[in-house]
């Protein structure tokens, strides 16, 4: 029954980084028309109104002090990740952000490490960040990009991989209350929505209202709104509160795997023997960082 469990946190996993890894097409197509604070808070009003009508219950939080880890996941996953994200690539590339982005699965080992218990930090883990992150460059430069630093765009790219971090660990926490994930998620997003608020009198919101009825982009925000926010959302929580914050993160590694795949399927993109090689850099390092030693089988025992 455990092995069951913990197989379906793995799929779940999978599932959820197949989606996230594809929505960089939607993405792609309606930035001709939005601003990306626009996309975000469309995606993710959608994202509330689907888990709503998904599970309409009021969730009833037991102890008032259990609300600060909502908070703090809304602030964390939904406002601070994606606004860092978004202005990050105003200022450096879009190469930059994605490796520094994949960087995650460290900061939320080194916090599940500081906050939670029965996560302790592992030799393999390490060894398989630095593979995954070697793959992970291989796959982004592809042999024609050269490295290009800009401190202030990837500083904003290593403060959206610690608030990811953050959120991953927070989720955690919060899956210790045994609240349903559909309810949790919702009120998450909630918070994620009403921080974002004060944001938009700053940034470029100005939405061209009349696209919105534009099939092409309707069908994009939906996927973004329903499948990569909703959906993805609650199965990557359900996955923490399962396998744990830090062996959930390092799926992230396989982001750029999903995106080059896609892109080759897609958007007939080739795909050079350097990316090849760096995906199976990519692969080898979150089997490594899945990998359990005898100590760390132990320790989550207890």
């Amino acid at each position: 029954m455990k092995e069951t469990k913990i197989a379906a946190g793995h799929l779940l996993s999978i599932l959820t980084i197949l989606i996230w890894g594809t929505t960089f097409i939607s993405t792609k197509v309606l930035l001709r028309v939005f601003s990306p604070v626009e996309i975000l808070v469309f995606r993710f009003l959608l994202g509330t109104i689907a888990l709503c009508i998904a599970c309409p219950h009021r969730l009833k939080v037991t102890d008032r002090k259990q609300e600060k880890y909502f908070i703090g996941a809304g602030i964390c996953g939904v406002t601070l990740y994606f606004l860092l994200e978004n202005i990050a690539l105003t200022y450096t590339l879009a190469s930059n952000v994605g490796i520094i982005i994949s960087v995650a699965p460290f900061f939320t080992a080194l916090f599940a490490h500081w906050f939670l218990d029965g996560e302790p930090l592992q030799a393999p883990f390490f060894i398989g960040f630095f593979a995954a992150i070697a793959g992970i460059c291989l796959i982004t430069f592809n042999g024609s990009t050269v490295l290009k630093l800009n401190p202030t765009g990837d500083l904003l790219a290593v403060l959206a991989a610690v608030v990811w971090a953050l959120y991953s660990v927070l989720t955690r926490k919060i899956s210790q209350f045994h609240y349903p994930t559909i309810q949790t998620t919702r009120r998450v997003f909630f918070y994620g929505l009403l921080f974002m608020i004060p944001a938009l009198f700053f940034l470029d919101f100005h939405p061209a209202w009349e696209q919105l009825l534009q099939p092409v982009h309707t069908l994009n925000l939906l996927y973004l709104g329903l499948g990569a926010s909703a959906l993805c959302f609650v199965t990557w929580n359900v996955a923490v509160k399962v396998l744990g914050a830090v062996k959930t993160s390092v799926y992230i590694y396989l982001v750029p795997v999903v995106t080059v795949v896609t892109s080759a399927l897609v958007l007939k993109e080739p795909v050079t023997w350097m990316a090849l090689i760096g995906m199976g850099l990519t692969l080898a390092g979150l089997f490594l960082s899945e990998y359990r030693g005898k100590g760390a089988k132990k320790h989550a025992g207890r």
